[in-house]
Protein backbone atom coordinates (compact mmCIF):
# COMPACT_ATOMS: atom_id res chain seq x y z
CA UNK A 1 0.00 0.00 0.00
CA UNK A 2 1.38 3.40 -0.94
CA UNK A 3 1.89 6.32 1.46
CA UNK A 4 -0.90 8.20 -0.35
CA UNK A 5 -3.34 5.36 0.31
CA UNK A 6 -2.35 5.47 3.99
CA UNK A 7 -3.25 9.15 4.21
CA UNK A 8 0.28 10.46 3.60
CA UNK A 9 1.38 12.31 0.46
CA UNK A 10 4.21 10.96 -1.68
CA UNK A 11 7.61 11.27 -0.02
CA UNK A 12 9.41 14.49 -1.02
CA UNK A 13 12.97 14.54 -2.28
CA UNK A 14 14.11 17.29 0.08
CA UNK A 15 14.99 16.76 3.77
CA UNK A 16 14.54 19.33 6.53
CA UNK A 17 16.41 22.63 6.10
CA UNK A 18 20.04 22.22 7.28
CA UNK A 19 19.58 24.10 10.57
CA UNK A 20 16.47 22.09 11.46
CA UNK A 21 18.12 18.85 10.39
CA UNK A 22 21.13 19.54 12.62
CA UNK A 23 18.99 20.38 15.65
CA UNK A 24 16.77 17.33 15.24
CA UNK A 25 19.77 15.06 14.60
CA UNK A 26 21.31 16.13 17.92
CA UNK A 27 18.03 15.35 19.71
CA UNK A 28 17.77 12.04 17.86
CA UNK A 29 21.26 11.00 18.95
CA UNK A 30 20.33 11.63 22.57
CA UNK A 31 17.19 9.52 22.26
CA UNK A 32 18.90 6.70 20.37
CA UNK A 33 21.66 6.50 22.98
CA UNK A 34 19.11 5.36 25.57
CA UNK A 35 18.43 2.07 23.80
CA UNK A 36 20.59 -1.02 23.20
CA UNK A 37 19.31 -1.21 19.62
CA UNK A 38 18.79 1.96 17.63
CA UNK A 39 15.49 0.92 16.06
CA UNK A 40 13.97 0.77 19.56
CA UNK A 41 14.03 4.58 19.49
CA UNK A 42 11.55 4.77 16.61
CA UNK A 43 8.52 5.69 18.72
CA UNK A 44 10.33 8.56 20.51
CA UNK A 45 11.71 9.79 17.18
CA UNK A 46 8.23 9.88 15.69
CA UNK A 47 7.14 12.06 18.62
CA UNK A 48 10.20 14.22 17.99
CA UNK A 49 9.32 14.95 14.36
CA UNK A 50 5.67 15.43 15.34
CA UNK A 51 6.84 18.07 17.81
CA UNK A 52 8.55 19.81 14.88
CA UNK A 53 5.74 19.63 12.31
CA UNK A 54 2.53 19.16 14.29
CA UNK A 55 2.05 15.76 12.67
CA UNK A 56 4.17 12.99 11.18
CA UNK A 57 5.05 14.27 7.73
CA UNK A 58 6.79 12.45 4.87
CA UNK A 59 9.88 14.54 5.67
CA UNK A 60 9.68 13.38 9.29
CA UNK A 61 9.36 9.77 8.17
CA UNK A 62 12.41 10.13 5.96
CA UNK A 63 14.37 11.69 8.83
CA UNK A 64 13.49 8.83 11.23
CA UNK A 65 14.42 6.25 8.60
CA UNK A 66 17.81 7.85 7.98
CA UNK A 67 18.61 8.19 11.68
CA UNK A 68 17.74 4.56 12.42
CA UNK A 69 18.90 3.00 9.14
CA UNK A 70 15.40 1.77 8.37
CA UNK A 71 13.34 1.99 5.21
CA UNK A 72 10.64 4.62 4.91
CA UNK A 73 8.17 1.75 4.52
CA UNK A 74 9.17 0.38 7.94
CA UNK A 75 8.74 3.79 9.57
CA UNK A 76 5.43 4.43 7.80
CA UNK A 77 4.09 1.08 9.00
CA UNK A 78 4.66 2.14 12.61
CA UNK A 79 3.51 5.74 12.18
CA UNK A 80 0.19 4.64 10.71
CA UNK A 81 -0.42 1.95 13.35
CA UNK A 82 -0.48 4.14 16.47
CA UNK A 83 -3.25 6.71 16.75
CA UNK A 84 -1.14 9.20 18.74
CA UNK A 85 0.83 9.95 15.59
CA UNK A 86 -1.16 12.44 13.56
CA UNK A 87 -1.27 12.16 9.78
CA UNK A 88 -2.68 15.66 9.40
CA UNK A 89 -1.57 18.82 11.25
CA UNK A 90 -3.06 18.99 14.73
CA UNK A 91 -4.31 22.22 16.19
CA UNK A 92 -2.35 24.06 18.83
CA UNK A 93 -4.79 22.38 21.18
CA UNK A 94 -5.69 18.82 20.32
CA UNK A 95 -8.96 17.90 22.04
CA UNK A 96 -9.63 14.22 22.61
CA UNK A 97 -13.06 13.06 23.71
CA UNK A 98 -13.17 9.62 25.29
CA UNK A 99 -16.01 7.56 23.83
CA UNK A 100 -15.07 4.22 25.37
CA UNK A 101 -17.73 2.36 27.32
CA UNK A 102 -18.12 4.28 30.58
CA UNK A 103 -17.49 7.73 29.15
CA UNK A 104 -19.83 6.92 26.26
CA UNK A 105 -22.78 5.87 28.42
CA UNK A 106 -22.27 8.92 30.64
CA UNK A 107 -22.33 11.32 27.69
CA UNK A 108 -19.04 11.07 25.81
CA UNK A 109 -20.70 10.46 22.44
CA UNK A 110 -22.99 13.44 22.93
CA UNK A 111 -20.05 15.62 23.95
CA UNK A 112 -18.14 14.67 20.80
CA UNK A 113 -21.14 15.19 18.50
CA UNK A 114 -21.96 18.62 19.93
CA UNK A 115 -18.31 19.66 19.98
CA UNK A 116 -17.89 18.61 16.35
CA UNK A 117 -20.95 20.62 15.33
CA UNK A 118 -19.88 23.59 17.46
CA UNK A 119 -16.43 23.72 15.84
CA UNK A 120 -17.66 22.78 12.37
CA UNK A 121 -15.10 20.00 11.94
CA UNK A 122 -15.21 16.20 11.79
CA UNK A 123 -13.15 13.63 13.65
CA UNK A 124 -9.38 14.07 13.21
CA UNK A 125 -9.79 17.48 11.61
CA UNK A 126 -8.58 20.95 12.60
CA UNK A 127 -10.30 24.32 12.62
CA UNK A 128 -9.34 26.72 9.82
CA UNK A 129 -7.45 28.98 12.23
CA UNK A 130 -5.32 26.01 13.33
CA UNK A 131 -6.23 26.47 16.98
CA UNK A 132 -8.21 23.30 17.78
CA UNK A 133 -8.41 19.76 16.44
CA UNK A 134 -10.68 17.03 17.77
CA UNK A 135 -10.47 13.26 17.96
CA UNK A 136 -12.41 10.35 19.39
CA UNK A 137 -9.96 8.69 21.75
CA UNK A 138 -9.78 5.37 23.53
CA UNK A 139 -9.80 4.92 27.30
CA UNK A 140 -7.28 7.06 29.16
CA UNK A 141 -7.69 5.27 32.50
CA UNK A 142 -9.79 8.02 34.07
CA UNK A 143 -13.12 6.19 34.17
CA UNK A 144 -13.76 7.38 37.73
CA UNK A 145 -14.04 10.94 36.35
CA UNK A 146 -16.13 10.10 33.29
CA UNK A 147 -16.92 11.61 30.91
CA UNK A 148 -13.37 12.82 30.30
CA UNK A 149 -11.99 15.22 27.71
CA UNK A 150 -8.25 15.61 27.20
CA UNK A 151 -6.44 18.62 25.76
CA UNK A 152 -2.90 17.79 24.66
CA UNK A 153 -3.19 14.76 26.98
CA UNK A 154 -4.08 16.75 30.10
CA UNK A 155 -7.27 15.80 31.96
CA UNK A 156 -10.53 17.72 32.00
CA UNK A 157 -12.80 15.61 34.17
CA UNK A 158 -16.57 15.26 34.55
CA UNK A 159 -17.37 17.12 31.36
CA UNK A 160 -20.71 18.00 29.79
CA UNK A 161 -21.47 19.20 26.25
CA UNK A 162 -21.79 22.74 27.62
CA UNK A 163 -18.51 22.70 29.58
CA UNK A 164 -16.64 21.16 26.63
CA UNK A 165 -17.89 23.85 24.25
CA UNK A 166 -16.96 26.55 26.75
CA UNK A 167 -13.52 24.96 27.04
CA UNK A 168 -12.76 25.10 23.31
CA UNK A 169 -14.17 28.64 23.08
CA UNK A 170 -11.76 29.79 25.77
CA UNK A 171 -8.86 28.04 24.05
CA UNK A 172 -9.67 29.72 20.74
CA UNK A 173 -9.97 33.09 22.47
CA UNK A 174 -6.46 32.72 23.89
CA UNK A 175 -7.66 32.60 27.49
CA UNK A 176 -5.75 30.62 30.11
CA UNK A 177 -7.29 27.24 30.78
CA UNK A 178 -6.24 24.98 33.63
CA UNK A 179 -6.68 21.22 33.52
CA UNK A 180 -8.73 19.63 36.28
CA UNK A 181 -5.51 18.09 37.61
CA UNK A 182 -1.92 17.80 36.53
CA UNK A 183 0.48 20.30 35.03
CA UNK A 184 -0.26 23.55 33.25
CA UNK A 185 -1.55 23.16 29.71
CA UNK A 186 1.04 23.35 26.92
CA UNK A 187 0.78 23.28 23.13
CA UNK A 188 0.43 20.10 21.10
CA UNK A 189 3.97 20.40 19.77
CA UNK A 190 5.33 20.91 23.27
CA UNK A 191 3.45 17.87 24.54
CA UNK A 192 4.85 15.81 21.64
CA UNK A 193 8.39 16.75 22.64
CA UNK A 194 7.69 15.69 26.21
CA UNK A 195 6.31 12.38 24.94
CA UNK A 196 9.51 11.94 22.93
CA UNK A 197 11.28 11.68 26.25
CA UNK A 198 12.64 15.14 27.00
CA UNK A 199 12.30 16.81 30.39
CA UNK A 200 8.93 18.27 31.34
CA UNK A 201 9.75 21.57 33.02
CA UNK A 202 6.18 22.64 33.74
CA UNK A 203 5.31 23.36 37.41
CA UNK A 204 3.46 20.39 38.84
CA UNK A 205 4.51 18.06 36.05
CA UNK A 206 6.49 15.76 38.32
CA UNK A 207 4.38 15.73 41.47
CA UNK A 208 1.22 13.78 42.25
CA UNK A 209 -1.25 16.52 41.31
CA UNK A 210 -2.30 14.55 38.22
CA UNK A 211 -3.10 11.39 40.14
CA UNK A 212 -6.62 10.26 40.87
CA UNK A 213 -8.37 11.56 43.97
CA UNK A 214 -11.25 10.35 46.11
CA UNK A 215 -13.23 8.77 43.23
CA UNK A 216 -10.19 6.68 42.32
CA UNK A 217 -10.01 5.29 45.84
CA UNK A 218 -13.73 4.65 46.38
CA UNK A 219 -13.58 0.97 45.47
CA UNK A 220 -10.57 0.41 47.72
CA UNK A 221 -12.29 2.09 50.66
CA UNK A 222 -15.42 0.03 50.15
CA UNK A 223 -13.33 -3.13 50.01
CA UNK A 224 -11.83 -2.18 53.38
CA UNK A 225 -15.28 -1.70 54.90
CA UNK A 226 -14.96 2.07 55.15
CA UNK A 227 -17.72 4.58 54.52
CA UNK A 228 -17.28 6.98 51.61
CA UNK A 229 -16.99 10.72 52.25
CA UNK A 230 -20.33 12.46 51.94
CA UNK A 231 -22.34 9.26 52.39
CA UNK A 232 -22.94 8.98 56.17
CA UNK A 233 -24.60 5.75 57.18
CA UNK A 234 -24.08 4.18 53.77
CA UNK A 235 -23.96 0.42 53.82
CA UNK A 236 -20.52 -0.90 52.99
CA UNK A 237 -19.10 -4.36 52.47
CA UNK A 238 -16.93 -5.99 55.11
CA UNK A 239 -13.19 -6.27 54.66
CA UNK A 240 -12.40 -9.46 52.78
CA UNK A 241 -10.37 -10.94 55.59
CA UNK A 242 -13.34 -10.62 57.98
CA UNK A 243 -15.86 -12.55 55.91
CA UNK A 244 -19.11 -11.23 54.45
CA UNK A 245 -21.51 -11.12 57.41
CA UNK A 246 -21.49 -7.32 57.83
Amino acid sequence: MSSTELGLPALPAKPYPPEVEARLAADARELISRYPQSRSALLPLLHLVQAEDGCVTPTGIRFCAEQLELTTAEVTAVATFYTMYRRRPAGEYHVGVCTNTLCAVLGGDQIFDELSEHLGIANNRTTEDGSVSIERIECNAACDYAPVVMVNWEFFDNQTPESAKELVDRLRAGQEVRPTRGAKLCSFKESSRILAGFADERPGANDESGAGGAPSLAGLRLAKGEALPGTPGAKVVAPRHEGTEA
